[in-house]
């Protein structure tokens, strides 16, 4: 079972957003989708969510068309995070997780011990108690991915399939300790049997925590494949026009990469 993205042609107007873009993760796997500004990253992901649904081409979750599920059904395999949660609700921070387990029938009790499971695990307990509206942007965007957490915590019923969490920028607005703390979790989750996709920006991230890193420009696949492979001084050159050294990281032998401006 995947989440796959066959042959995507986004236009809006006469601009095109995304021509012939296909993508596949699989569970288990972290892929990191990077690129310039306006390179499509996110009509990409808007489309993977369903935000947008006037394309071309189609999406398939876990062997079936998007269509052919019922909402409640993908709200049970699929996790998302946007850029951007709008909330102006003055919910506790526990009531915001606590949201991600309404498709859930799991009752009560267990419903709170996984709220103060997400809460714990994004270093997010201690703002159980206070008004969302009060927290600052990286507090937010934490306990926003505490409540899709909440939301993908354990495995599906065999009928729906595997678990899928889509990030996008998930670390833009947090401090150095928090972007490795969110991107870790990330991969744990995926040697846990779920397909994570994230847009990133830090090349050096995704070089430290994806599987397979995707890039894009213009709207079209630039390139795919490996975090070795894909991540060369020619290759981010053409995407970023910037030139850089790619050296291996001393710890994780990774690549490491250098801006030679």
């Amino acid at each position: 079972m995947s989440l796959i993205a066959r042959d995507i042609n986004l236009n809006i107007g006469k601009k095109t957003l995304l021509q012939s873009v296909n993508l596949a993760v699989h569970p288990g796997e972290f892929l990191a989708i990077l690129g310039p500004n306006g390179a499509g990253k996110s009509s990409l992901f808007k489309v993977l969510t369903r935000e947008f649904v006037f394309f071309e081409g189609e999406v398939e979750l876990n062997g079936k068309n998007y269509t052919d599920w019922k909402p409640e059904e993908i709200a049970l395999q699929l996790g998302v995070l946007p850029q951007s949660s709008m909330l102006n609700f003055p919910f506790s921070a526990y009531e915001v997780v606590m949201l991600g387990r309404l498709p859930h029938s799991t009752g009560r009790i267990r419903d709170r011990e996984i709220t103060w499971e997400a809460l714990q695990t994004v270093d997010a307990s201690h703002l159980a108690e206070s008004s969302y509206l009060s927290l600052s942007g990286g507090e937010k965007q934490r306990v926003q991915l505490a409540r899709i957490l909440a939301q993908i915590w354990e495995a599906p019923d065999v009928i729906y399939g595997d678990r899928f969490l889509l990030l996008d920028e998930p670390t833009s607005a947090l401090d150095l300790s928090h972007q490795h703390l969110i991107l870790k979790l990330a991969k744990e989750l995926s040697h846990k049997g779920v397909g994570v996709v994230a847009i990133l920006h830090d090349l050096n991230l995704a070089s430290e925590y994806a599987d397979r890193i995707m890039m894009l420009k213009e709207g079209r696949v630039h390139a795919e494949g490996n975090v070795v492979d894909v991540l060369t001084p020619n290759t981010i050159q053409q995407l970023l026009d910037i030139e850089v050294d790619v050296l291996a990281n001393p710890k994780s032998q990774r690549p490491l990469v250098i801006s030679s401006a």
